[in-house]
């Protein structure tokens, strides 16, 4: 009896770690998931166009068509989009205070240092 409890706990202390690693990956993606659906909101208020936005989007997908086994593929291709629209040209067009103005506004929970 004592040895079957020692057992449940160890196995319910590797599941609450197994959680936590996860709860902690899914936290990164929303955060990467956020990040992007931030610059769509700022590229769409720059009025990019339809093309242009299509262009982004398949040459992140090309560049992360061959994924790598494992749950990290979201992530890479969220962080992979974001980079491309980073990259974008309307961004570049702008002053930087101002892409950086439009991103502390736009995400209230972010706090600027």
């Amino acid at each position: 009896e004592p040895q079957q409890k020692a057992e449940e706990t160890e196995l319910l202390k590797m599941e609450l770690q197994m959680l936590e690693t996860e709860r902690v990956r899914l936290s990164l993606v929303e955060e990467k998931l956020l990040d992007v659906l931030q610059l769509l909101q700022q590229l769409r208020d720059l009025n990019i166009s339809k093309r242009a936005l299509g262009k982004i989007l398949l040459s992140t997908l090309e560049s992360c068509h061959d994924p790598q086994p494992g749950k990290a593929h979201l992530f890479e291709v969220l962080d992979t989009l974001y980079q491309e629209l980073r990259a974008c040209e309307l961004f570049q067009r702008q002053p930087a205070e101002k892409v950086q103005g439009q991103q502390s506004l736009a995400n209230p929970l972010v706090i600027s240092c």
